[in-house]
């Protein structure tokens, strides 16, 4: 296929309407859902709203114009939901990221996509907009024959689960109410994962290798490789990729990735030392290394305006050779995992 007719196929994927007839079409197979695009202040920015700048931010005013469905522009904090179908058919849904907007992102597209529950959960690290969702979890936590909600698993570091314990002590040491019946908050077990490639673990059936990104000058956050048929990456909170991760993922290295998702904070400028995030250009300088089959990018700020962005994007992918689009709330992408 051509570049050129690649690149407006994926700029279509990424911007096409998610409606039921579209997903009543689609195969019975895995699927990724976008549960949240945004940076840690989500979008519309509060500021940009009730101190508003002259003129006007236009992402920000136009965020509340229109319904989440139809408005790209609106941005929950980043947070993915992988819908693994098994060989047997059998559909799991794993959570990677709980945060500070997690009720309304079950409320928008949980629902919206029919989806019933999670099964298990993956926490990149400790910060707001990756663990303050956990005090709703039990909103989605499965329930059996008997309607009693089932334990969910969570998956982290041990300094990750040392800041939540912290965060959330009656989340991870449960009391016993009257009648020895566990009060009213998320069930969740506990599992320890190391921040080493060479160590990767299974959740809800599906194998993830963790990639150790540094997110700042001196802070390591996870990203994760999944998918035995096709191969995925998921990177949400990166500054700079450490040797080992940029080789597991890079087509150089350990394999051409199939889908690389990669955050970009910033549209201008470039980052220093003590950046914890990448900007726009260096994302795309990160892709260009790595050479996935196809990238969408994540946790834009108010700065990226989603169809002006994917138009120079495109034209980007026609250069390059690999299609690239932001991502949106919302956006489902049908994948064999």
């Amino acid at each position: 296929m051509e570049t050129t007719s690649v690149a407006r196929s994926m700029q279509a994927a990424a911007t096409a309407p998610t409606g039921d007839a579209a997903e009543a079409a689609a195969p019975a197979s895995s699927s990724l859902i976008f549960l949240g695009t945004g940076c840690s202040g989500a979008l519309p920015h509060v500021r940009c709203l009730i101190q508003p700048s002259t003129p006007p931010c236009a992402v920000c005013s136009q965020a509340l114009t229109l319904p989440p469905e139809r408005n790209p522009n609106y941005r929950c904090n980043t947070s993915l939901l992988i819908d693994y179908c098994d060989d047997d058919g059998t559909h799991k849904y794993i959570l990677i990221d709980v945060g500070k907007t997690f009720r309304e992102q079950v409320l928008r597209w949980f629902v919206h996509h029919k989806v019933p529950s999670v099964d298990s959960i993956i926490l990149t690290h400790e910060h707001a907009d990756a663990v303050s969702g956990l005090d709703d979890a039990w909103l989605v936590h499965p329930s059996n024959h008997k309607n009693e909600t089932d334990h969910v698993p969570v998956f982290l570091t041990q300094f990750t689960m040392d800041s939540v314990g912290a965060k959330f002590p009656y989340l991870v040491k449960q009391k016993m109410g009257e009648g020895n019946e566990v009060t009213r908050v998320a069930q969740l077990d506990w599992t320890i994962i190391e921040s080493d490639v060479d160590k990767p673990f299974a959740s809800s059936g599906l194998e993830f290798v963790p990639l150790p990104v540094m997110h700042g000058a001196d802070y390591v956050c996870l990203g994760f490789l999944f998918g035995r048929k096709a191969r995925v990456a998921y990177l949400s909170d990166v500054s700079r990729i450490l040797p080992r991760t940029e080789h597991a993922i890079s087509k150089s290295g350990a394999g051409q990735l199939d889908l690389l998702i990669l955050e970009t904070n910033r549209l201008h400028g470039m980052g220093h030392a003590r950046s914890c995030h990448l900007t726009f250009s260096e994302s795309l300088d990160t892709i260009r290394r790595i050479c996935p089959k196809k990238a969408l990018l994540i946790g834009m700020n108010h700065e990226f305006e989603h169809h002006r962005e994917n138009h120079i994007l495109a034209e980007w992918s026609d250069r390059e050779g690999i299609p690239v689009q932001l991502a949106h709330d919302g956006l489902r992408i049908f994948i064999d995992l």
